[in-house]
């Protein structure tokens, strides 16, 4: 693993006079799996659209095996062996796993203009076969689940007879089961020679499947080390540029009246006679593997799926929530799982984005907005966030990830919510991020409002709830409280056991 098959050195790239990355770059070997480290923010992902043709460096160069190139779109990327596998998955829901692993490459048949299907599905089958994974070709996209479209994805690469693959938080929607299987063929496929360059926030993984790292830091390279012999606070340092002490900065709050209960809450088939209440003040941690039901039963509480039985009181009062609206009115809000897709509208501006829950605060008269209040509401919420941004007009879907959280969370702060929902509050966000979201959940409860947090990472659950809940195939099957609650417990519960 000594020969070198890619460097990017130099690269700047500004957009609209921001510059995003100043003098970066990457040095990557043949064979390696090479994770890029930064803050949400940092460039990583700005650099490897450059890498893999989605934007264009303003300057530096990019050398291949030896020899300058460049990359002006996919196709010179995909041409020059470089394939990127992005968070958000680039497949086509309704066309099948074949049609979508030779997607725009389709083999001709004998007749001019007419696909050799056969081929493609022999082909697709062998890609598949070396993966060792069972997934049927013939079957659509829609029919899978977020791991097998993961090996897909990685498929599709192959199939291109790519040398470096980027994957961009491959293991965020996958169970530990998943990780392990999709460890085994980043393992088998660098065996092969094919270098992976691996973004991920995940720093536990690092010793798992990583070689070298190297860490950015606003838009620029800071170094590279071999991760053998690099601990885990060193990395966190490098990222952040300072040391961090306290990764759960829980507060101790007195816990107030009951403001949620939950009695009998059921769907059948997905989930079944949930109990439970919330405190003002309180974070109560829903724990689980995934598929155990958790963020169903988030989503009838907040009016979104509906429920076959079961009753929700506000403060002591029995209330119907049909609708999200209802929900909102009663004081609930929900920080959804999937923020890009359900919690934010990418299109929109940061402060429309803020203001989209309680527009009803700004109206004057019936057609008429207040915009100074709301322009004023907005701005201080940009900073009592510290969301970073050019400012509240500029676009929410260019913010990194970490932003578009914070963007997610002012706007239920904005809405008055007394009970908050946060399904997964700090997927793919960098250590630093996920602090500033944690001390935001510390205000909140500070100031009376009760938290309820659903998140798949264990530490999480430990560091920062007052008290746990883990279910299992539907149901509650334990109740923690903080101080006797450990991942032993937790995992025992999770999978089933019953005291």
């Amino acid at each position: 693993m000594s020969e070198t098959i890619l460097k990017m050195e130099n690269i700047t790239k500004s957009f609209s006079g921001v510059t995003v990355l100043k003098n970066s770059g990457i040095e990557v070997k043949k064979g390696e799996v090479h994770i890029l480290l930064g803050e949400n923010g940092a460039g990583k992902s700005t650099l490897m659209k450059i890498l893999s043709g989605a934007y264009s460096k303003d300057s530096g160069d990019i050398v291949l095996n030896g020899n300058k190139v460049e990359i002006n779109s996919p196709k010179d990327a995909e041409k020059l062996g470089i394939s990127i596998i992005y968070q958000e998955f680039n497949l086509v829901p309704y066309m099948t796993v074949a049609e979508n692993i030779y997607l725009g490459r389709e083999p001709e048949s004998k007749v001019p203009g007419k696909v050799n299907f056969k081929k493609m599905y022999n082909d697709a089958q062998k890609m598949i076969d070396y993966l060792n994974v069972d997934i049927p070709v013939d079957k659509p996209i829609k029919s899978l689940g977020i791991a097998q479209q993961q090996m897909v994805e990685i498929a599709k690469a192959l199939s291109v007879h790519s040398d470096i693959i980027i994957m961009d938080e491959p293991t965020a929607a996958l169970t530990e089961k998943e990780i392990d299987n999709l460890f085994k063929i980043m393992r088998k496929i660098k065996s092969e020679g094919v270098s992976i360059i691996y973004i991920s926030h995940r720093l536990e993984e690092f010793a798992q499947i990583g070689d070298r790292v190297t860490v950015m830091r606003d838009g620029e390279t800071i170094e590279t080390v071999n991760i053998k012999g690099t601990s885990i606070d060193e990395l966190i340092k490098l990222m952040v540029g300072r040391e961090i002490k306290e990764k759960f900065p829980k507060v101790k709050v007195d816990l107030g009246e009951e403001i949620l209960r939950v009695k009998g809450l059921t769907k059948k088939g997905v989930f079944e006679n949930i109990n439970f209440s919330l405190r003002s003040g309180e974070i109560l941690g829903f724990s689980g593997l995934m598929g155990a039901g958790r963020t169903e039963v988030m989503r009838a509480i907040f009016g979104i799926d509906s429920f076959d039985s079961g009753e929700i009181y506000l403060k002591g009062k029995k209330v119907e929530i049909n609708s999200p609206m209802k929900a909102i009115k009663n004081g609930i809000g929900f920080v959804t799982e999937n923020r890009r897709d359900e919690g934010l509208v990418l299109q929109m501006g940061v402060g429309q984005n803020i203001t989209l829950a309680s527009l009803h605060k700004y109206i004057s008269n019936p057609i008429k907005l207040n915009l100074r209040k709301e322009v004023k509401e907005i701005k201080d919420h940009i900073s009592k966030l510290s969301i970073k941004s050019s400012g509240y007009r500029q676009i929410a879907g260019t913010l990194s990830g970490g932003n578009q959280q914070k963007i997610v969370i002012a706007k239920w702060l904005l809405s008055d919510s007394k009970v908050l929902i946060v399904d997964e509050p700090t997927r793919g966000i960098d250590v630093g991020a996920k602090i500033e979201i944690y001390n935001i959940m510390n205000d909140l409860v500070k100031s009376g409002v009760g938290i309820i947090m659903v998140s798949s990472e264990l530490p999480e659950v430990l560091g920062m709830s007052d008290r746990i809940l883990v279910m299992c195939r539907g149901k509650i099957t334990g109740e923690l409280n903080k101080e006797e609650a450990t991942q032993e417990k937790i995992m025992h519960y999770a999978t089933g056991g019953i005291e």
